[in-house]
């Protein structure tokens, strides 16, 4: 499922328009975090948890050596966050059930 699938499947489940579907769609997903609540919340080093689904989180990453693949040279790659997904424990057990 694509964004704009989701969209429409929201717009079926809930009964709203497709373009207020978007507009929630945008205001939780949008990587922008003037417009993303998640990305909003990741950047100011809070986490998102949604009961029963997971949490999204910023999870820091060492500072490491790397390879250039073409040349095969070391470079050094800074520390830094990245964003994560854990998932909660129903959606886990609903895979495991299927």
């Amino acid at each position: 499922m694509n964004k704009s699938e989701l969209v429409v499947s929201l717009a079926r489940c809930t009964s709203l328009s497709v373009g207020l579907s978007r507009t929630v769609i945008d205001s939780i997903f949008d990587p922008d975090p003037a417009s993303g609540l998640i990305a909003r919340e990741l950047l100011a080093g809070r986490r998102v948890s949604i009961s029963g689904f997971g949490t999204f989180e910023a999870r820091p990453r060492k500072a490491r050596v790397g390879r250039n693949p073409q040349t095969g040279a070391a470079l050094s790659i800074p520390a830094s966050r990245a964003p994560a997904f854990r998932p909660g424990k129903p959606l886990k057990e609903a895979f495991r059930a299927h």
